[in-house]
């Protein structure tokens, strides 16, 4: 949790407890600038579920790199002759592909 989020309910709470002194004291100011900060509490909160979204996005993202690296490096010390003639022949095609014969 960000500190976004928290700084954000904590505004939102105190809107709330603002929006009450100004209903029950009849203070139309006070019941107003309550709304208001509540309404820029759920902003902040939703700011914050925006960067913690992100951030565990971009960790998956890192994860699977991660696996994904692991893989071709298994793979590749397991059959070293095979990923070679492949990758010459990949080279082999590029190569022709070039050529304007």
């Amino acid at each position: 949790m960000t500190d976004d989020r928290i700084a954000g309910t904590a505004r939102n709470l105190g809107g709330k407890v603002q929006e009450g002194y100004g209903s029950v004291t009849g203070d139309l100011g006070h019941e107003i600038k309550g709304r208001v900060r509540q309404a820029e509490g759920a902003a902040q909160d939703l700011y914050g579920q925006a960067k913690d979204a992100l951030s565990d996005a971009a960790r998956v993202a890192g994860d699977s790199a991660v696996e994904a690296r692991d893989v071709v490096r298994e793979i590749i010390e397991e059959r070293p002759y095979t990923v070679a003639i492949a990758a010459l022949a990949l080279g082999f095609v590029i190569g022709r592909m070039g050529r304007s014969d």
